[in-house]
């Protein structure tokens, strides 16, 4: 027979007591229900707090994520900076080749056919970098061209530099070819006798004049008509007293029958500096100054190496 529990329930009102009467099985039953139920309950509970805090673990990863992924947009956004001022670096560089070449057809100086062309041998202006890749995309491709043009534009800067360096070394060679050259009147007054044949005034025959007779007052000054380096200040027979500035270039030019000498072998002159005076020295009809110019070792007309 099987085992039963009667419950009994009184009242402290007076009301009836009640009774209720369950087999020992039920209870058992109802006892592990109630149990599984807390062991369940547990389990929710447990699950319910870890998913809380999967859910904020999550929540604060998303917020790393998305932290990172503006760090990532702003780095694409300067790499894409970069990129374009890569593009301008370039286009300067092209315009500075191109001024060069300007320079060099107005003063007419050819570039050497051996020299290397801006970006290389046979290399070509590089198409501008594509600075519109979308910022969600990879800029893999757009970095690995950025690094090929900086080595490209390294390379063309360096042949610009030596470019423009010939330029102004040739450009420093002719201004100093200039400085060099005679290009103005020696003296005030008038001209007597030109370069060429003539009949002497002292023989009557015909003879070659070598350079320029100007006719002036004692004491006019004479001036050196280009840069140079008095050669020697001598009396030299007809000429008279005479000085020889020797300017380079197989240039030279020599003033004479000079009364004063103002300058000393061996000095620096420079063009329109006074070097002496005019003066009356060996055989003359005259005060003058007689102007030679000599051009590696030939005398030639010194009426061209006038230009005032």
């Amino acid at each position: 027979m099987r085992q039963k529990l009667t419950f009994f329930v009184f009242s402290n009102t007076g009301a009836p007591i009640k009774q209720a009467t369950v087999s020992k099985i039920f209870l058992c039953f109802l006892s592990l229900g109630v149990t599984a139920f807390l062991i369940y309950f547990g389990f929710v509970i447990h699950d319910y707090s870890h998913l809380k805090k999967i859910s904020s673990d999550t929540q604060e990863l998303e917020n790393r994520i998305s932290n990172h992924l503006d760090v990532i947009v702003d780095q694409r956004k300067q790499i894409q900076l970069f990129a374009n001022e890569i593009n301008m670096l370039k286009s300067n560089i092209v315009e500075l080749n191109t001024f060069e070449k300007k320079i060099r057809i107005i003063a007419n100086i050819e570039k050497a056919e051996d020299q290397d062309t801006l970006f290389g041998v046979g290399g070509s202006i590089p198409e501008d970098l594509d600075t519109q890749v979308e910022l969600k995309k990879q800029h893999t491709t757009l970095l690995r061209d950025m690094h090929e043009q900086v080595e490209q534009i390294d390379l063309a800067s360096k042949n610009q530099k030596e470019d423009f360096e010939s330029l102004l070394k040739y450009l420093a060679g002719q201004r100093n070819l200039l400085a060099c050259t005679p290009a103005v009147r020696p003296t005030r007054g008038w001209t007597t006798s030109r370069f060429g044949y003539r009949v002497s005034p002292f023989t009557g025959m015909r003879e070659f004049h070598k350079g320029l007779d100007i006719a002036n007052r004692m004491g006019t000054p004479i001036v050196a008509t280009a840069d140079g380096v008095v050669s020697s200040v001598a009396s030299r027979g007809l000429l008279g007293r005479v000085i020889t500035i020797n300017h380079g270039h197989g240039m030279v030019t020599r003033y004479a029958h000079i009364g004063k000498a103002l300058k000393k072998r061996g000095e620096s002159v420079k063009r329109g500096e006074t070097i002496a005076t005019i003066g009356n020295t060996g055989r003359t009809t005259g005060p003058h100054l007689h102007y030679e110019v000599h051009l590696n070792g030939i005398p030639v007309n010194p009426k061209k190496y006038i230009l005032n």
